[in-house]
């Protein structure tokens, strides 16, 4: 298929999960569509992100798997973990993966174009050698890491080639305190790096709840991780053979390896945004309304590039939305107010809906709370702990909030995200009957409020 004015319906730029489900589904209504991809095909969650993220923690948790197996009963119980077994593996994954990610768009009848696109007018695309042209172009070229936030973090890794490691570093030194950095650290301590993370806040996690922040602080401390909170970070250096972080209060952190975790940007730089008229905020995202619209007819923009809301689901539900609304008829917007998410540190978090502080401010809030050893660590003597939490509306007793940080807390609140999303009521929760012996059973156990607050 060869391209002249007006060919396309569709042009996106990106095929990461956002843009692969928009192309998908537009071509499904019958649009004619291209994409432009000068990466792998799958974008950051399959290729650097999510999906290897995840194989290297299960790879990580095998370590306490086997320590707690011996209190169970089982001897001879060991091993000796090498990270380039892993990295062979996860390399042949991922290649799988692409390969299925680049069939679903040839069987979907989308062509793919291996290149790098540039905006050069409404409409015009720009990929290599060739011009194309759409009626509507779509930008899903996802996030990066930022590497500004202190002189000398252009010498540290990033999520991305933290992943490709062959060997664990003896030492590691994480900079940052969201949770790229907080899934970093706890994964390389459980492979055996012994890990240290620095932070200017005083608890990792800045926008979740902070009965979760604290905890998740006490549980990273448990396993070992030192964590260097509260101080002003003022530039990374080499350090003979390793690194040294320069702290405001004039200490210095030193490791063999560094982990830059301190965010990440949108990738809007170099597609000819900006030269075209479509308006980027501060943070340079493409600023777009409820229907993904950018400020320039015929562009639209949907996943990590405008800054909504970070996460691989809600990428690929504006992606969709957009295809159906555009193409199909159908009319539909993503509610980015109840999303669930998950920090997959051991322990885990996950969570949906407003924290304790948010919901306070909409009126009075009850909030109910579980604290317990959950049996399978409590057999052995263990001191992990899990935390429930629901947040409530004292008014109506919709649940606003809940959240949890604990084994399986993941997989717990997706589940209880439906009944959040669909507005159920604490009454509800209460007359459910319990699965037992659950963790998650808790849940619709908590009878007796621990504290209301805001009450007039």
């Amino acid at each position: 298929m060869s391209a002249s004015a007006g060919d396309y319906d569709l042009i996106v730029i990106g095929a990461g999960s956002g843009g692969v489900a928009a192309a998908r589904r537009a071509a499904a209504h019958g649009a004619r569509v291209l994409v432009v991809e000068e990466g792998r095909v799958g974008g950051t969650c399959v290729i650097r992100g999510c999906v290897p993220k995840k194989l290297m923690m299960y790879a990580a948790g095998y370590a306490q798997s086997l320590v707690e197996a011996q209190g169970y009963g089982w001897t001879g119980v060991g091993g000796q973990f090498e990270m380039a077994r892993w990295a062979d593996a996860k390399a042949r994954e991922i290649d799988r993966l692409e390969g299925i990610y680049r069939r679903l768009l040839a069987d979907s009848g989308v062509e793919l174009v291996d290149g790098r696109a540039r905006l050069l007018a409404p409409g015009v695309v720009e990929a290599g050698e060739r011009r194309l042209r759409a009626a509507r172009v779509l930008v899903a070229t996802g996030g990066a890491p930022a590497r500004d936030a202190l002189p000398g973090l252009e010498l540290a890794m990033t999520s991305n080639e933290i992943l490709d490691l062959r060997a664990v570093p003896e030492t590691l030194l994480v900079i940052g305190g969201g949770y790229i950095a907080v899934e970093f650290a706890s994964i390389l301590a459980g492979l055996g790096a012994r890990v240290t993370l620095a932070l200017r806040d005083t608890l990792p996690l800045r926008g979740f709840d902070a009965d979760l922040r604290a905890r998740l602080a006490r549980a990273l401390a448990e396993r070992g991780i030192g964590i260097q909170a509260g101080v002003g970070l003022r530039a990374l250096e080499r350090d003979g053979s390793g690194f040294a972080l320069q702290r405001a209060d004039g200490s210095r952190l030193q490791a063999a390896a560094v982990l830059n975790a301190t965010g990440r940007r949108p990738n809007t730089r170099g597609f000819g945004l900006e030269e075209i008229g479509v308006k980027l905020d501060a943070m340079g995202a493409v600023v777009v309304d409820a229907d993904s619209r950018s400020s320039v007819a015929g562009i639209w923009a949907i996943g990590d590039v405008t800054q909504r809301k970070n996460l691989t689901p809600v990428a690929i539900a504006e992606g969709r939305a957009f295809a159906d609304t555009e193409f199909g008829g159908q009319a539909s917007r993503v509610d980015h107010r109840t999303v669930a998410s998950a920090v997959f540190t051991d322990p885990p978090i996950g969570t949906v809906g407003l924290s304790e502080a948010e919901a306070v401010q909409r009126g009075p809030v009850d909030v109910y709370e579980a604290d317990f050893r959950p049996m399978k660590t409590a057999f052995i003597g263990g001191s992990v702990r899990s935390y429930m939490k629901l947040v409530v509306d004292g008014l109506d007793e919709r649940v606003l909030g809940l959240h949890m940080i604990g084994a399986d807390a993941p997989e717990i609140v997706q589940s209880l995200a439906v009944a959040v999303t669909l507005g159920a009521r604490k009454r509800d929760f209460d007359r459910t009957i319990a699965v037992h012996p659950t963790a998650a059973e808790e849940f619709v156990l908590m009878r007796t409020a621990a504290r209301r607050l805001g009450t007039p």
